[in-house]
């Protein structure tokens, strides 16, 4: 796996390499399998619980049939693996150490409803060349609206430090950041908008420090790049059924339909299914929000504060994935994924057939094609049918040609289970850590102080909420890696340090070394 020349790494914990104890793994999402993965390979014990009937979490799938007799797989939505997710490939790397259950994909095109377009394919790779070329050729950027832009306002952006980063920025939110930056409005919408709705979340309800942390890590940070791999095959067939039987042929137990009610702590650790109750030496919470506020709250765990901690994490607004299976193909310019802005509920679409196997047999069975659209940020009251009808209506105004297509089916997924990173949340976000010995937590709403974000996060904090058990018991851990933890380069670091400021106090910014 080839990584940034300036890539980090962070070791992992050093002793005997192997355990002989029990672990209860609480959550089959990409933190709890990559969790499982490390305590299995040590030796341990691990029984892994999911309350649905398959793995992945939101990255999961299961099994459908449409209305012409076609089984297919439906998921909860497009992801992109970016090159920099050093620890999920890591852990992909178990079952797929050629990379071929993923494929790329040429550009990652982005379109305004005003009619500006950009793209990230053939861009250089590192800063501050990546950005300068990609205002050099950017319809919706001229090198006169320099003038408008707050200089000192913006070159925060040019050393994110994590957590640093937070205690200067987590109190602002994205949109009050970008306001002050004063970039191009065609530029903030396509540049910054459609990576901070990635979060499932408008600017105004996200922290400004993980906006500047998102784009570190996918721009200036990083010499990686804003191009990204996709899954060849369903999630299922191409990540998770080859992953459950790595885990089991370690001696792991999965138990999927399986929600966990309670934990318990006596000398050992009690926890409470519906039909079973396991001991344990050591529990991983790996649950989203709902789930662990839930967990937490009827097991009475750790001190009245973190728990109080745990019950105030929020969930990002409603998304939708809205799924067609069209009775013709779109046109065979159209990309495998373009995001968009301006196009009222619409946020991206993918076109499967362009990379995934089971998605083109169907449409080269049937001369149609299938067509992903989400939905992010939906208002709270969103009509779940008007939200339909207006994600479907953006389809044809953005790819005319489907007007006439007729559906063969659909399927529609509206969730609200994201976490929220809203402003001043940082200081407050559990750690893998908690104040329960042999209790951690891991997923992509739990604080570690890297650089990481969405499904690196996830598996960024399985490997340390497994590093953190492993250490306590004298066991090896693995390393993790990540982009760089600082500026990229010491003439940028020099720029932001000397020159930039908070951006709604007239101070300089406090920097630590």
């Amino acid at each position: 796996m080839r990584r940034d020349r300036k890539a980090v790494r962070t070791p992992g914990p050093v002793g005997r390499p192997t355990c002989d104890r029990d672990v209860v793994v609480v959550g089959g999402g990409i933190a709890g399998l990559a969790a499982a993965t490390v305590l299995a390979e040590r030796g341990a014990r691990v029984v892994l619980c999911e309350r649905e009937d398959h793995l992945g979490g939101r990255v999961g799938g299961w099994g459908t049939t449409l209305a012409d007799g076609s089984r297919a797989t439906m998921t909860r939505g497009f992801h992109a693996f970016f090159r920099q997710y050093y620890n999920l490939r890591s852990l992909l790397a178990r079952i797929d150490p050629d990379g071929a259950a993923l494929t790329g994909l040429p550009d990652y095109p982005l379109w305004h409803a005003g009619g500006h377009r950009e793209g990230f394919a053939g861009l250089p790779r590192s800063a501050p060349w990546n950005a300068a070329a990609f205002l050099a050729r950017s319809p919706a950027f001229e090198w006169r609206d320099l003038a408008s832009v707050d200089t000192r306002a913006a070159l925060p952006l040019l050393d994110v430090s994590v957590p640093r980063t937070y205690e200067e920025l987590d109190w602002l939110d994205a949109a009050g950041y970008l306001d002050r930056v004063r970039f191009p409005r065609a530029a903030h919408a396509l540049a910054f908008e459609v990576f901070s709705r990635s979060f499932f979340a408008h600017p105004g309800r996200m922290s400004a420090a993980e906006l500047a942390t998102m784009f570190h890590i996918y721009f200036l940070g990083s010499s990686e790049g804003l191009l990204f791999d996709v899954a060849a095959d369903p999630f299922p067939v191409a990540l998770w059924e080859p992953l459950a039987r790595y885990l089991t042929a370690r001696n792991a137990t999965i138990r999927t339909g399986a929600p966990v009610l309670r934990v318990d702590r006596g000398e050992r650790f009690t926890v409470h299914l519906p039909d079973a109750v396991l001991e344990a030496d050591a529990v991983v919470l790996a649950l989203d929000v709902a789930g662990l506020r839930r967990v937490v709250a009827d097991s009475g765990l750790g001190t009245a504060a973190w728990r109080e901690d745990i019950g105030g994490l929020e969930t990002a607004p409603p998304f939708l994935v809205s799924r067609y299976w069209l009775d013709r193909p779109v046109r065979p310019d159209r990309p495998g994924f373009l995001g968009t802005t301006g196009y009222d509920l619409l946020d991206n679409v993918s076109v499967l057939d362009r990379y995934e196997r089971e998605a083109r047999e169907w449409a080269a069975r049937t001369g149609g094609s299938v067509v992903e659209l989400h939905g992010y940020a939906l208002p709270a009251d969103v009509d779940p049918d008007a939200a339909r009808t207006r994600l479907l209506d953006q389809l044809r105004v953005v790819y005319p040609e489907t007007r006439d297509a007729r559906v063969v089916d659909s399927r529609h997924e509206l969730r609200a289970d994201c976490p929220l990173f809203p402003p001043g949340g940082f200081a407050r976000r559990p750690t893998v850590r908690t104040p329960v010995d042999g209790l951690v937590l891991a997923g992509d709403l739990v604080r570690v102080d890297l650089p990481v974000a969405l499904m690196e996060r996830a598996a960024t904090t399985g490997f340390a909420a497994a590093n953190h058990l492993l250490a306590g018991w004298g066991v090896a851990g693995v390393d993790l890696w990540t982009v760089p933890t600082a500026g990229r380069g010491p003439v940028l670091r020099a720029l932001a340090r000397r020159f930039g400021r908070n951006p709604y106090v007239d101070r300089p910014v406090a920097r630590s070394a």
